[in-house]
């Protein structure tokens, strides 16, 4: 049996009980049919769970969430237009990340974003029968590993890389890199910067390549890191100062 149930303890409230509620509801999203169709069956299946909708964009899962405000969301981090932007909008709903991604930064980045559980597909699930037991479990309040996700989140967390200082970027490059943090996926962020497509999958290729990460959730997460790490640093020498400036008394008597 797998044991991918991690309690972790998280200033997180479980969602409370819509009045007359008296099933789980459940918004699944991801882009591929065959996925959600077998989540739409495996968790109607089950005694006290509803699907209410599904959604195949990250525009769509947020709206879809706003109008049924399900207790959970079933999120695919792949999901076009950004599945990291979901979780970060989605404040008041358990999101349960069940993707193919199981790099480090990507587990990071979900759960820095707010979510609550993270499983791989096939590989923590393959019949999908702990699905229904993670659903459960992120509506109470818990935090949900897979099995293979698990260690390494703990070890992660008892042992956090060095931080390396970023190199100079321009503003362009950290605006960018606000956006990406803030999950928005090429589309979005050409039309906020107002540049074509093109020229935003290029200057993410030259931003990622200028950290020396492996991808952009990579790049995402190494600015979260530098920013934490500067934070504490101006924390750290505004208490330093504080010592300093601190009145020492009068001087001691001497006979």
């Amino acid at each position: 049996m797998l044991d991918h149930r991690v309690k972790v303890s998280r200033s997180v409230r479980p969602p409370a009980p819509r009045p007359g509620a008296t099933e789980l509801t459940v918004l699944v999203a991801d882009d591929h049919p065959g996925v959600v169709g077998h989540l739409r069956g495996l968790l109607t299946a089950a005694p006290g769970i509803t699907v209410v909708a599904q959604a195949s964009t990250g525009p769509e899962a947020i709206e879809l969430a706003r109008r049924h405000r399900p207790d959970v969301l079933v999120l695919d981090l792949e999901l076009p237009d950004g599945g990291i932007a979901v979780i970060r909008e989605l404040t008041e709903t358990a999101v349960l990340v069940y993707t193919a991604r199981a790099d480090d930064d990507s587990v990071l980045t979900a759960m820095r974003a707010g979510a609550r559980g993270y499983l791989l597909k096939d590989a923590d699930d393959p019949a999908g029968e702990h699905m229904v037991r993670a659903v459960r479990g992120v509506a109470a309040g818990e935090a949900i590993f897979g099995q293979s996700i698990a260690a390494r989140v703990l070890q992660l967390l008892a042992n956090p890389e060095p931080t390396a200082p970023l190199p100079d970027l321009t503003d362009r490059e950290a605006a960018l890199l606000d956006l990406l943090a803030e999950g928005y996926g090429n589309a979005a962020i050409a039309a906020r910067l107002q540049l074509a497509p093109k020229t935003v999958s290029n200057l993410i290729s030259t931003l990622v390549a200028k950290l020396g990460v492996s991808g952009r959730e990579a790049a995402v997460s190494a600015g979260l890191r530098s920013s934490a790490a500067a934070r504490n640093e101006r924390r750290a020498a505004h208490e330093g100062s504080r010592h300093q400036q601190r009145p020492t008394g009068s001087e001691p008597w001497a006979p």
